[in-house]
């Protein structure tokens, strides 16, 4: 037997366990993800269940998972961002999963290829969706040119699931020309959805000033489009009153865009009327934005993005920091009693996780 040196066994070891995490990655041993091109292509393609798949895989919080996430989103990142990005948004009862059914539809019926992403409330027993707009969106759901996908909000702030906006990405390198985000709800951590989107839909009752009075002022300020749902049988000048409303109420907010009156519009979800004049307005605020102003407007939202993940990963660094998770338990029982002011409990743990060795 041939004895090694160390450094020679030192120098196998290493390669092995390169090899290994490679491995686990999905990644050969020249350091390149042979299955990651493979699934982009079928991406490109079209196919619905590479990119279910796919959108499973950005999910996920497993680092190798992460890894090839990463590797797939860069591949794909010159194929996205051809898409119209709606935000919609509205309080419980408003019909937000009926109306972008329709919505969708109609848009389908204009030859285009409309993606939902679903944002559900996540059940604290399983973590995973609890109402499944798939079962609330079935006729859109079983259309070939439509992509359906419920994903739980896992607790994230913002009422849209962490990796939304990659799933969004991997819909745009798909070939959907329109894709929905559909928050929870509207609250005032709800504003996340306004961050990836070119336009955020306010979506309300026919019930008049109190409603908008009840909903987050920083929602209202965030709408480039307020629709009035429900417009139709015995609510039909009930509706038209609420709209006249809203549209006063808006006139004394300042637009979140130059050169842009919020307008109010009323459509019936159920009668499937009023959908044109809502995607009429998309246009007309794109317009309005222009290229270059768009263009802006993504690449604010990109560093938002960058800044987003950074804060999320930094967080984990702090929380699985040694110093900090041996000190955890007795500093935050020190708040919770009231022993100690929470403001010295942070610079404690602050303190903890900078020092150095």
């Amino acid at each position: 037997m041939v004895s090694l040196s160390n450094h020679e066994a030192w120098a196998r070891g290493a390669l092995q366990s390169a090899r290994n995490r490679a491995k686990r990655a999905g990644m050969d041993d020249s350091g390149a993800p042979p299955d990651i091109e493979q699934t982009a292509e079928k991406i490109r393609a079209g196919d619905r269940r590479a990119l279910a798949r796919a959108i499973t895989l950005v999910e996920s919080r497993r680092a190798d998972h992460r890894e090839r996430a990463e590797a797939l989103l860069a591949a794909l990142l010159p194929d996205s961002g051809r898409s119209v990005r709606l935000g919609i948004s509205g309080p419980p009862g408003a019909g937000k999963s009926t109306f972008i059914e329709a919505f969708g539809s109609h848009l389908i019926e204009q030859g285009h290829r409309v993606a939902v992403l679903a944002i559900d409330p996540s059940s604290r027993v399983t973590g995973g969706s609890i109402l499944g707009d798939k079962t609330r969106m079935e006729r859109l759901a079983r259309s070939l040119e439509a992509f359906v996908r419920p994903s739980p909000t896992g607790g994230s702030l913002g009422g849209v699931a962490r990796r939304t906006r990659e799933a969004l990405l991997l819909c745009e390198a798909a070939g959907f020309d329109v894709v929905i985000v559909e928050t929870v709800g509207v609250g005032q951590s709800e504003t996340a959805v306004a961050d990836m989107v070119d336009l955020f839909l306010l979506l309300l009752l026919p019930s008049g000033g109190d409603e908008l009075q009840g909903i987050k002022k920083g929602v209202v300020e965030l709408a480039d489009l307020v629709v009035v749902n429900k417009a139709d049988g015995d609510l039909v000048a009930s509706a038209r009153r609420a709209a006249a409303e809203y549209q006063s109420a808006l006139r004394m907010l300042r637009p979140t865009t130059a050169d842009w009156q919020v307008p109010v519009l009323q459509v019936s979800s159920r009668e499937e009327t009023g959908l044109e004049a809502v995607w009429r307005a998309v246009g007309k605020f794109r317009e309005t934005l222009g290229e270059a102003g768009l263009a802006k407007k993504r690449a604010a939202q990109a560093r938002a993005w960058m800044w987003s993940e950074i804060d999320d990963a930094l967080l984990r660094a702090f929380r699985d920091h040694p110093a900090v998770a041996a000190r955890l338990a007795e500093v935050e029982r020190a708040v919770a009693e009231g022993r100690e002011p929470a403001a010295t409990a942070a610079k404690t743990l602050l303190r903890a996780f900078l020092e150095r060795e």
